[in-house]
């Protein structure tokens, strides 16, 4: 059935379904502030900041603002003369900052956030691999005018690669740890020195698709998400567009990570080691229902020898959703959708214009072939499993 960057700037500096409303506090104190030395509060768009509030600063230094939000929201706590902190504000949290005046992004203490205190220690291993780095280019200094400059060069080249590389998995780590959190969005940005990133949007698609997709699956008002969501889409056509072949045979299937019927966000990754039925559909998808028979009689038939589905639903409720699992008796595998309709993260992400579609994955989710269905389906599943 037919279908009819302005954020890298915003959160690359960051570490120099929804909440129901709910109430943020961040307040705190800025020691030495001049006397009558004004605070303001910007919230990170789309594309840009709006300022959503600001005050005076008490003789001794305090400021407190009070802000409803619906999901987690980044602001930008900012000084009259520009220098500003980041923050990354989620509905409940009694956020306390305190800081030195001018030196605002380099706070003393940042209480009361769960993940303001994983950016906090994020930010230590990235300012130890910075430290390293400088270190290899007082190597090179040391060595400017050495006949061995080459041998040092290629010494320290294989170092601040092996640097890199370490702070590139442990980034990855972190992100896998804590998917479906909202910080893990900046993580996306770093820079360990200017445009020298830690993930690279190409060779690490896989992690921006990642983070979209458990992302804009549970928060698709945020504007930060939004852009993402809108970058990842790019970056995908632009890969497909240019000879990559994302969806081709061979290919680890791109990550996907949205709620189950019960609200618990589960990730195709979680399934690595059997074969998976990838399949997309949804309940009023007249094709789709009827294929449902030939997917309960595969599921039956080898999931004992380690065949699984993985079924995402581009439905638009949640009522029709269950409804349609329960009616095709198809309870027994795993379900995930953000009920978007047609604007679901995965459709432009898997290029899909009709539905049913499906892939078939093998252990390492790897894809094997594309649409297989009915006697076809059955066929590929005996060969695989005889």
């Amino acid at each position: 059935m037919k279908k009819g960057f302005l954020i890298t700037a915003l959160l690359a500096s960051f570490l120099t379904g929804g909440c129901q409303k709910n109430i943020v506090t961040i307040s705190g104190k800025l020691e030495k502030a001049p006397k009558g030395e004004y605070i303001y509060l910007e919230e990170i768009k789309e594309i840009d900041y709006e300022n959503v509030d600001s005050m005076k600063l008490t003789e001794s230094g305090e400021f407190s603002f009070t802000r409803a939000i619906d999901y987690p929201v980044f602001y930008l706590l900012k000084q009259a003369n520009g220098i500003s902190y980041t923050v990354l504000a989620e509905p409940g949290e009694k956020i306390e900052i305190k800081a030195v005046y001018n030196k605002l992004n380099e706070p003393s203490s940042v209480t009361g956030s769960e993940s303001m205190q994983k950016i906090i220690q994020y930010t230590g291993t990235m300012n130890a691999t910075r430290e390293k780095l400088r270190g290899l280019n007082q190597i090179y200094n040391e060595n400017s005018d050495s006949p061995n400059l080459s041998k040092v060069l290629q010494t320290i080249d294989s170092m601040a690669q092996a640097y890199l590389s370490e702070l590139n998995v442990y980034t990855k780590n972190i992100i896998d740890k804590n998917l479906g959190s909202m910080f893990t969005l900046i993580l996306l940005y770093q820079q360990v020195a200017p445009e020298v990133y830690v993930l690279d949007p190409v060779n690490d698609i896989d992690y921006f698709i990642k983070v979209d997709s458990a992302l804009y699956g549970r928060y698709p008002e945020s504007g930060p998400v939004k852009a993402l969501h809108e970058q990842v889409a790019a970056l995908v056509e632009n890969i497909t567009g240019t000879g990559g072949t994302l969806l081709s045979p061979g290919k680890v299937a791109p990550e996907i990570t949205l709620p189950s019927p019960d609200g618990k966000m589960v990730s195709l990754s979680s399934t690595r080691g059997k074969i998976v039925l990838l399949d997309f559909w949804a309940a009023w998808c007249p094709p789709c229902r009827s294929e449902s028979p030939n997917l309960v009689r595969a599921y039956d038939k080898y999931h004992e020898k380690g065949f699984e589905i993985f079924q995402v639903s581009l439905d638009r409720t949640r009522e029709a959703w269950l409804k349609g699992i329960k009616e095709d008796n198809l309870g027994r595998w795993i379900h995930v959708s953000d009920l978007r309709y047609w604007n679901s993260s995965v459709v432009p992400l898997y290029k899909i214009e009709s539905i049913p579609f499906n892939l078939l994955l093998d252990r390492e989710g790897k894809i094997i072939t594309v649409n297989l269905r009915g006697n076809n389906l059955q066929a590929k599943l005996e060969e695989i499993f005889k």
